[in-house]
């Protein structure tokens, strides 16, 4: 039988309804998410996960008609799998108008379609989800929703209680070796006095109290992270509304040794203050010459 803290969920619904995007969400939120999985795949999956025990906390199959005719064994599969598991059904709906939008933007057709319209398709669809639709535990309607607000429906509705809604990475780094790629902010801490130029402090670094006590009492220093964190709070609030789950904060200086590193330490401490925030750390150029 499954831990108190596995979950199974099956994800299923109409095409075009954002499967791929709930799968992808879920990804983000820790889920191992298995897309395209035979409705009778779903029992060795089960079995999987009780044999993965907390290794294997949380784990999602998308399941759709294109399964053919296995699909049809899906409700009674699933009724079957509710004894002795934490297992939930997740159906995404949406009107027809909408679905035949998407399909005309992607230009693809309708895995029911055959020789018929887009429509036909959808059509023999609806008959053929009906006895999941009144199986399952949630139905989203995403006729009205962009993906990155469907990605915030599933965070409020599958994240746990100890998930970060937004992992910020602060990273220190050295201009002399090029900006970092993937900097979605970058501050400049070379507008303080560089302790490379102070002989008892050059073989330390800003993981050093020595260094770190001198940066931080520099004129400026204090006042820059404090406004800073102020800054930045609105968009890391910001950020969690739109659903973007990761931020990275990278802090320069001319070598990425000293004062970035410092400076680094002392905002990622203030920052996880923050609501709704996990803050790891990463000194890039801390080991270079």
């Amino acid at each position: 039988m499954a831990g108190e803290q596995q979950q199974v969920l099956i994800v299923t619904g109409m095409s075009g309804a954002g499967r791929s995007t709930v799968g992808n969400a879920l990804e983000d939120l820790g889920w191992y998410v298995v897309d395209n999985l035979p409705p009778q795949m779903l029992r060795p999956l089960v079995d999987l996960v009780e044999r993965a025990g907390t290794s294997l906390p949380k784990i999602a199959a998308v399941v759709d008609v294109r399964g053919g005719k296995l699909f049809s064994d899906l409700r009674d599969i699933v009724e079957s799998l509710r004894q002795g598991t934490r297992l939930r059904v997740l159906f995404l709906e949406a009107t027809d108008a909408a679905l035949v939008r998407r399909f005309e933007q992607v230009r693809r057709p309708h895995p029911l379609q055959d020789d018929g319209t887009i429509l036909d398709g959808i059509t023999a669809e609806r008959a053929r989800m009906l006895d999941m639709r009144e199986a399952s535990d949630l139905i989203i309607d995403t006729s009205d929703l962009n993906i990155h607000q469907l990605a915030t429906v599933i965070a409020g509705s599958f994240a746990g209680a100890d998930t970060a809604a937004l992992q910020i990475t602060v990273l220190s780094f050295g201009y002399k070796y090029g900006l970092p790629s993937d900097a979605d902010m970058v501050a400049d801490m070379r507008f303080l006095p560089n302790p490379f130029w102070h002989s008892e402090l050059r073989p330390f670094t800003g993981l050093d109290p020595q260094v770190s006590e001198f940066v931080l009492a520099q004129e400026g220093a204090a006042e820059f992270v404090t406004n800073y964190v102020a800054a930045i709070a609105p968009v890391l609030a910001g950020y969690q509304r739109e659903n973007k789950r990761h931020a990275t904060i990278a802090v320069g200086c001319t070598g990425g040794k000293h004062r970035s590193v410092a400076v680094v330490e002392e905002l990622a401490a203030r920052l996880r203050d923050q609501p709704g925030v996990a803050v790891s750390i990463k000194h890039r150029d801390l080991g270079r010459e």
